[in-house]
């Protein structure tokens, strides 16, 4: 059996539903399963992170954990070390977590070194373990919703800054076969797009998905932080508008795991703009 937390997630539902329909027992795990969590077949199970004890009967009989770890926890409501003992007390054999590029291109920041201390408790866990470094999702555009929906309008900052942005799919996939498949223990995956694309060029993708022509409105690094840290740490949203504003190389690059993994090229970010688009009308 394999286990996914945040299953309601951007990449958690596409993952449950992918191991679903190749045969897997699974369970979904989240804090507030909707009646929909899962496709015929899934277990849902109600648990927190931030609260190892609340996991331990979703882990009964499992051989395989998927492990996303939601800001709050990120931000101090819980630690890995007790899932970490609970996942092996339990019998689990295989352990993925979703991390970040940053802590591979920028491997002293602070904004995520939580995500760090994930990664280092799964590394020595005894576990067979796998990381997977996604940059930046092309899901992030979701919050442009609210302005396109009413003024057609995308606000955002370094509308030239391209980077290669991921499909939360192609993560589940990538996600999907690390937890089936033999020969991924004790790897890193740094994940991305097919190639990178500025904030203006989404917009103007996001508009051709949508059939209206979308204004784009440059934001100040400032403004953006304004909006950003509303909903994010304040040190997380610094060191992601580092990464937004002044990328090094490795960031920019277009990793080759996503299409070594899947046999196939990443999904662009149009392609993620198409199925989204409902989001935004």
């Amino acid at each position: 059996m394999i286990v996914i937390t945040g299953a309601t997630g951007n990449v958690g539902r596409p993952l449950v539903a992918a191991l679903a329909e190749a045969g897997e027992r699974v369970t979904a795990v989240s804090r507030r399963p909707a009646p929909d969590a899962g496709p015929t077949g899934v277990r849902t199970v109600a648990a927190d992170l931030g609260d190892a004890a609340s996991l331990r009967p979703a882990l009964e009989g499992a051989d395989a954990l998927f492990l996303m770890v939601p800001p709050d926890v990120l931000g101090g409501g819980g630690g890995p070390d007790e899932i970490v003992k609970t996942a092996v007390s339990s019998g689990v054999r295989k352990v993925v977590v979703l991390s970040s590029q940053i802590n591979g291109t920028r491997p002293q920041a602070g904004s995520h070194r939580a995500l760090r201390v994930w990664e280092e408790a799964v590394q020595g866990s005894g576990l067979d373990w796998t990381v997977l470094r996604p940059g930046s999702f092309a899901s992030n555009a979701l919050g442009w919703a609210d302005s396109v929906r009413a003024e057609r309008t995308v606000y955002a900052p370094f509308g030239e800054v391209a980077l290669p942005v991921v499909d939360p799919a192609d993560l589940a996939e990538v996600a999907a076969v690390v937890l089936r498949e033999e020969g991924h223990a004790g790897r890193v995956h740094e994940l991305t797009g097919p190639v990178a694309v500025s904030p203006r060029e989404q917009a103007a993708a996001l508009g051709a998905a949508l059939g209206v022509p979308l204004t784009f409105v440059e934001l100040t690094r400032a403004q953006a932080r304004a909006r950003m840290v509303e909903f994010l740490p304040e040190a997380v949203a610094d060191g992601t508008l580092d990464i937004l504003g002044a990328p090094l190389a490795a960031e920019q690059r277009v990793s080759p795991a996503v299409e070594a993994l899947l046999g196939r090229a990443p999904r662009s970010f149009r392609a993620w703009a198409d199925r989204a688009a409902a989001a935004f009308r």
